[in-house]
């Protein structure tokens, strides 16, 4: 089965569980071996859903909803991802500081079912670019490999590069599951090389993981009092001229927003011992 094919699967299988500044282009839209789109750029917005609303109906002619959005009775899909950080909070201390060259490292999930995969995420900032390198594994292997164990070879194709790294991370950062994050997701997307790509997201949640687990379903969730829809703009190339149109018309102010960041804050404000030490801090990015 591809990669498209087994991400299709996933998130099929999720409803049945709980004007810019110059910006150079990047050559075209690269792909990770499972076909999502590996580099980018990205702007983020907080909008109440009065705005999201709006956005949505200005960006209808330009893109059509995602196919994974069309698998859903909702129009959305939920999304559970998993963190993984040194005991310092190094990699979320980078994002709350605003570095310009930093990465994050995540398992990400589409549903509760063990029979689909998982992926192993490394999310990078280069400056203004951002690059998502990842690995599709096996439910029943993610416990192994955050153990140290090695993965069944006869299971996996030989290019494991972005898995290597990602462990490699793991290793030196002596990083540990941290906190998971949910939300759902609605999505449009272009069919350009531009490979633009509007994503709506809403009901933030956290919960406290120190196992190596990756699910939507359970106890101990906690919603984020955050509000606002995060509304994220991604393109490869030059920034839209009728999107730009659309930031004027609708008086978007562009607005950093790290979800792990500000969920780890929301942990933090409940006391949840493994993140007691974060503080002071907004959560952009």
């Amino acid at each position: 089965m591809s990669g498209d094919s087994l991400k299709d699967a996933a998130i099929s299988g999720a409803g049945r569980t709980a004007g810019r500044g110059n910006i150079a282009p990047l050559g075209g839209a690269l792909l990770a071996a499972d076909g999502t789109l590996r580099c980018r750029f990205e702007i983020k917005y907080q909008i109440s859903e009065l705005k999201a609303a709006a956005v949505e109906k200005y960006i209808q002619p330009y893109l059509h909803l995602d196919r994974y959005c069309k698998l859903q009775p909702t129009g959305s899909y939920p999304i559970v991802s998993l963190y993984l950080d040194s005991a310092d909070l190094k990699l979320c201390r980078e994002s709350l500081t605003g570095k310009k060259n930093r990465f994050k490292l995540r398992i990400r999930g589409y549903n509760d079912d063990p029979g689909y995969p998982k992926f192993f995420e490394i999310k990078r900032r280069l400056n203004t670019t951002i690059i998502k390198d990842r690995q599709r594994v096996s439910h029943r292997d993610v416990e192994r490999l955050l153990s140290g164990g090695a993965l069944p070879e006869q299971y996996y194709s030989t290019e494991q590069e972005s898995l290597k790294q990602f462990l490699f991370y793991l290793n030196c950062m002596k990083a540990r599951p941290l906190i998971q994050v949910q939300y759902t997701r609605r999505a449009y997307e272009g069919d350009s090389e531009n490979r633009v790509r509007v994503t709506f997201d809403r009901k933030l949640c956290f919960r406290i993981c120190d196992k190596p687990t990756v699910t939507l379903g359970g106890p101990g969730w906690q919603r984020h009092p955050f509000n606002c829809v995060i509304l994220e703009i991604k393109f490869t190339s030059l920034f839209p001229a009728w999107l730009t149109r659309m930031v004027r018309c609708l008086e978007l102010q562009q607005q950093s927003f790290s979800k792990y960041a500000n969920c780890v804050i929301g942990a933090s404000a409940l006391k949840f011992g493994a993140v007691r030490t974060i503080n002071g801090y907004n959560g952009t990015e």
